[in-house]
């Protein structure tokens, strides 16, 4: 059977990102080689940082033409979750355009600083295979300036003065705004869905 591959774009999630997989009796292959990546049974793209960035890494890579002709679950987590729609707002950047939309900057108010750093509720919007037993009100854990706002591919939301994109699904394309690597057993829950995706 092969195994779930974590590309390798960069980020100090990544560590946390494995063990958690471990945890999971699943570990993963890192890896920025086209080939491997298209062999995994499940392909995770986290990422930290800025979208041009990330961007260029994928690119140098070779992989900004691989990874939208995936078949297989994919999952991008926080900037990894950005990438797979069409453009951000941060540098003008475009991405992968796998989901549709574009990525904006979140609106600073009073007492909700950006980033948004920290503990935060998910609405769950409709019934998905990813948010089973999470439960709607579930805790998760972001950090992120940068957000999707909802849309026909969002499945759970989460409110921080205004309402943005929590968990997309688009094909077999998924996101997580948050990380789930750092959200407890909620976290845990997300990636053994992710993981029993077929």
């Amino acid at each position: 059977m092969s195994r779930p591959v974590i590309v390798d774009a960069g980020g100090a999630n990544i560590a946390s990102l494995q063990i958690a997989l471990e945890r999971l009796g699943r570990p993963a292959t890192l890896s920025t080689d086209p080939g491997e990546i298209e062999r995994g049974s499940h392909v995770i793209l986290p990422g930290v940082g800025a979208a041009a960035d990330a961007m260029g890494r994928l690119q140098r890579a070779g992989l900004t033409g691989v990874i939208p002709r995936l078949r297989q679950p994919v999952l991008g987590i926080c900037l990894g979750m950005q990438l797979l729609y069409e453009a951000s707002e941060e540098g003008g950047t475009g991405c992968l355009g796998v989901i549709p939309g574009r990525v904006r900057r979140l609106r600073p108010a009073a007492g909700r600083p950006v980033p948004h750093m920290g503990w935060n509720q998910l609405g769950i919007r409709r019934g998905h295979a990813l948010t089973e037993g999470l439960g709607d009100g579930g805790w998760a854990y972001f950090v992120h300036s940068y957000c999707a706002p909802p849309g026909a591919d969002t499945v759970a939301d989460c409110e921080y003065d205004e309402c943005f994109t929590a968990i997309a699904c688009h094909g077999n394309f998924v996101g997580a705004q948050f990380h789930p690597e750092r959200s407890a057993s909620l976290g845990a829950r997300f990636l053994a869905n992710f993981l029993g995706l077929a």
